[in-house]
């Protein structure tokens, strides 16, 4: 896991609230939803693909939805949530990686699509107790596609303009399981469907792979504390500053708006990614 996707487990376990309940269910439908994606007509016209804008106000709310601020244009909240009404809105999707309350759904249905080590265990995420998804072959990438595509297009449906799969650095954390090339191949395809379903694709830190970033059809970049590792500039650069930027130190924030405040959408947020009217909220921008 690159440094600046290493956040503490109680960020993303808020969204991990937001999003448990029916997850049972959303997992079922999504298999459904696929299948039915499978059979839609060729000729059915191509829904148009709306990127974000360079510079872009913008809020990471994937903790739970609020009121955004007065000048907020964009947003990311969980697929769980409805969009912002008049904003550009972007999906988080938890791509890569089975969230702990949906781990018994995986090794239930799919339990090959879950990640094994030693004893045949699931491979953990330690830092967010969450089992890694299998992307090490063309058939598990092709198979995971039908469960991630289906919430893909259910972010579609409900709204929003882009979506944002994170844990694109798994591979990382595989113990050697996995490698860059499973992870981009994935991606792929999760570009293609959210593509087809007029979707932009926005890459999720992971900085190592903004040279396959073309390859595997990514729009933009959603990058935690880049300001905090000095890496905003190589974003920047790679997606004509359609960056979204999240600090969670105020060195990180005060550094990433000094080199690129009127350029990227740059947040300073709290750990937890809380709501408004929690004691730790944190919300500024450059």
């Amino acid at each position: 896991m690159s440094k600046h996707s290493a956040v503490p487990f109680l960020r993303r376990r808020s969204t991990v609230v937001a999003g448990a309940v029916g997850v049972a269910a959303a997992l079922g439908t999504g298999l459904t939803l696929s299948d039915v994606f499978a059979d839609t007509p060729a000729a059915k016209a191509t829904p148009k693909v709306v990127l974000p804008a360079a510079d872009a106000t913008f809020d990471y709310q994937i903790g739970g939805p609020y009121t955004p601020a007065k000048g907020v244009t964009a947003v990311s909240r969980d697929r769980s949530a409805k969009p912002a009404k008049g904003l550009y809105n972007v999906c988080y999707v938890n791509a890569f990686q089975a969230q702990p309350e949906s781990l018994n759904w995986w090794t239930k249905n799919h339990p090959d699509l879950v990640l094994r080590g030693k004893g045949m265990r699931p491979v953990i995420d330690e830092d967010w107790d969450e089992a890694l998804l299998d992307t090490s072959t063309a058939d598990k990438r092709s198979r995971l596609a039908a469960v991630v595509g289906a919430w893909i297009d259910g972010c579609a449906k409900s709204g929003f303009q882009a979506v944002e799969p994170d844990n694109l650095d798994s591979y990382e954390r595989s113990g050697g399981r996995l490698t860059k090339a499973d992870n981009a191949a994935f991606a792929k395809l999760l570009a293609g469907r959210a593509h087809a379903a007029g979707l932009a694709v926005g890459q999720k830190n992971t900085a190592d792979m903004l040279s396959d970033r073309t390859k595997i059809g990514f729009d933009f970049a959603v990058a935690e504390e880049c300001g905090q590792y000095n890496e905003c500039g190589a974003y920047a650069k790679a997606y004509a500053d359609r960056v979204f930027v999240i600090e969670y130190k105020d060195s990180g924030f005060d550094r990433a708006c000094a080199d690129f405040g009127p350029k990227l959408g740059i947040v300073r947020r709290d750990l937890d990614v809380s709501v408004r009217g929690s004691a730790n909220y944190t919300f500024r921008t450059c």
